[in-house]
């Protein structure tokens, strides 16, 4: 009787363990807000292999492209927060959409910043040989003839669309933007000769300069790029143009803290290793560790600066 007892009250303890001392116990999902074969894609695989010797029952790559990401975004932020579903996140999907877009998260106090992982700063490209020879060329023509000239970026109210738009109010120019739901669909539509030009990630652009089938006019950062030595910055040329992009990796609000610091630990293994600081710079990316709480705080300052641009061109009407 007396062990009986005991094994009931074993029980009963292993029962009444919180569910996040069994974190975690299943698989689970790191989301991405755009198609397979952009810069997002392609990180969050690559992070999802290094953190997968933390998760013993796996951890998978899934996709829910749209809407500047903010589908995704919606999805894992009023998600079930027990710490199976995340999202890797640029900062457009997350400060800029919301204002523009009738989300499901408004602000970043809507969701559970966990780490910031890597940040670089979009560049405009066109074909290598396409007439103009530099974007001081690009620009004049512009001016020439007003809305000739169609840029492909990764979607409408993401960082690269801010670019373009921030270069067409400096240069007093206008081009006809041409969104797309990210580099996998944008890239084709360059190469295919159906846009002029296109502001992409410097990660996507490499490979295609090294393959002389993109080249780089400008860089919207305040310094070059040393995988782009000679391609100047918007600065240089006298636009005040640099918006940059940051991914994160965010799950629902409400995920206890213990899963979040759990996650977080398993991704900065990864971010501080040698061999991932190797492979984003070999695509052009900068290594850019941020705590969850540093993020969230840098969120907000990012978030009212670009409230501010989104009025100026009309995209928030208050």
């Amino acid at each position: 009787m007396i062990r009986m007892r005991l094994l009931f009250l074993v029980m009963a303890m292993l029962c009444a363990l919180p569910v996040t001392a069994q974190y975690p116990e299943r698989v689970v999902t790191l989301y991405g807000g755009y198609p397979a074969g952009g810069m997002v894609d392609i990180v969050a695989r690559i992070l999802a292999d290094g953190m997968k010797t933390k998760f013993p029952k796996g951890i998978v790559v899934g996709i829910r492209a749209g809407a500047g990401g903010s589908i995704a975004a919606g999805e894992v932020a009023t998600g079930k927060p027990d710490g199976y579903t995340i999202l890797l996140a640029p900062l457009s999907s997350l400060v800029i959409q919301p204002q523009v877009l009738d989300t499901r998260y408004k602000t970043p106090n809507d969701y559970e910043t966990i780490i910031n992982v890597v940040s670089f700063y979009p560049l405009l490209a066109v074909k290598p040989d396409a007439p103009w020879k530099s974007a001081k060329e690009f620009v004049a023509e512009a001016k020439a003839h007003p809305g000739k000239l169609k840029v492909a970026t990764p979607g409408e109210a993401t960082s690269s669309h801010l670019n373009l738009e921030a270069l067409m109010h400096e240069a007093g120019v206008k081009m006809t933007h041409v969104p797309y739901r990210g580099w996998g669909e944008s890239s084709p539509a360059l190469l295919g000769g159906h846009v002029e030009g296109i502001v992409a990630q410097p990660g996507e652009v490499k490979p295609m300069m090294e393959a002389n089938r993109m080249r780089p006019l400008v860089m919207f950062q305040k310094a070059r790029h040393p995988d782009f030595p000679d391609t100047p910055t918007a600065a240089e040329l006298g636009w005040n143009v640099s918006n940059g992009v940051w991914f994160l990796l965010m799950a629902p609000k409400g995920t206890p803290e213990p899963i979040i610091r759990y996650i977080h630990d398993a991704a900065k293994a990864v971010v501080d290793s040698p061999a991932f600081a190797s492979t984003m710079s070999q695509r052009g990316i900068d290594v850019d560790y941020r705590s969850g709480e540093q993020v969230r705080a840098d969120l907000w300052r990012e978030y009212k600066a670009h409230t501010e641009i989104l009025r100026r061109i009309g995209m928030i009407k208050q």
